[in-house]
């Protein structure tokens, strides 16, 4: 039976990331520190997003709730999810975040990937049924808005690695993002797509590596759908995959193994996989019928490998429903 986004799951993801938004410790922080007056821990440095290991994570663990929230209003844990952005999500405390933009060496903080979950986190927001959030996270969303602004066009190269540095995946969550909130971003994203990745082909489907989360062939395909429309799309991917009817490249189709989850960056595979699970479906319909069947089941495999594992060591835990909550809601 396939797996779906049912009230009893989403709930569950609801406690682990309420369990972990606010846990400071322990923490990996992305900070130069300038001086001694520098050395101050998460929450001095972060009036929100102080917990869940690091700050992307927790940017992504209250898009997480939020969505949650409006998904699915009915759970016992909404009332506790819209406790905590009442007293997180606040004018005051989103100018603390903005303030720490302002350091020295603060250019490439978060550079792409937690600035995309954040505009996600902001797009979320205003679709809830409480403006006042998303009111208050917009000064922090435009900041970051004009980062990729400046960013993207020196940007020679996109980034194909499949942890946190890779532009495809940035680019799907800010034109989310753009397309409502920022045009001009929308058009940059469209036109650096289209240059960096439109005459891509033949891709050897060299993944994963030992400590990917992201998938980059099938998050580099989902990234051309989303700038391309339906029939230049299905061009596009005749040439970078080409042998994909055949099966081919046989790793884009087979789920990774994870031999230990207590291993930060081993324990990324179990993302790896949630990522293609995500990325699987939504590709599929732009496949031929029976392709596009045998995407679904590759995703149910990938999802099959890894859902079970969101939880239970908190190198994982920290960050693994979100993905889990992206795969379930593409299938």
């Amino acid at each position: 039976m396939p797996h779906s986004l049912t009230p009893e799951n989403a709930g569950r993801f609801a406690r682990i990331a309420l369990g972990h938004v606010g846990q400071e410790y322990p923490h990996k922080l992305d900070h130069v520190m300038d001086g001694p007056e520098d050395v101050a821990g998460p929450r001095a440095l972060h009036p929100i997003f102080f917990g869940s290991f690091d700050w992307h994570s927790c940017v992504h663990g209250y898009w997480l709730l939020l969505r949650i929230r409006r998904l699915f209003p009915e759970l016992p844990e909404a009332a506790a999810v819209a406790e905590l952005a009442d007293e997180m999500l606040t004018i005051g405390k989103v100018a603390g975040e903005l303030a720490y933009l302002d350091r020295a060496y603060t250019g490439g903080f978060e550079r792409p990937y937690g600035w995309a979950w954040l505009l996600a986190l902001h797009r979320e927001a205003s679709l809830q049924d409480r403006q006042d959030w998303a009111q208050a996270l917009q000064p922090l969303a435009l900041a970051f808005a004009e980062r990729f602004m400046a960013y993207l066009p020196k940007l020679t190269y996109p980034i194909r690695t499949g942890t946190h540095f890779n532009t495809a995946f940035a680019l799907i969550l800010a034109l989310e993002w753009a397309q409502d909130w920022h045009p001009p971003l929308a058009g940059l994203i469209r036109q650096r797509a289209a240059a960096w990745y439109g005459e891509d082909w033949n891709c050897p489907g060299w993944e994963p590596s030992g400590d990917d989360f992201l998938s980059s062939a099938l998050v580099e395909a989902l990234c051309m759908r989303r700038v391309l429309g339906e029939e230049p799309f299905r061009v596009w991917l005749g040439g970078f995959l080409p042998e994909l009817a055949a099966g081919e490249p046989r790793s884009l189709f087979n789920p990774a193994a994870v031999s230990d989850r207590s291993d930060g960056k081993i324990a990324h595979l179990d993302g790896f996989n949630l990522c293609r699970a995500w990325c699987w479906p939504e590709l599929a319909d732009a496949l031929e019928p029976a392709l596009a069947e045998q995407a679904r089941a590759t995703a149910e495999a990938h999802l099959a490998a890894s859902l079970p594992h969101v939880a239970g060591d908190y190198m994982g835990e920290h960050w693994l429903a979100t993905f889990a909550l992206l795969a379930l809601e593409a299938g």
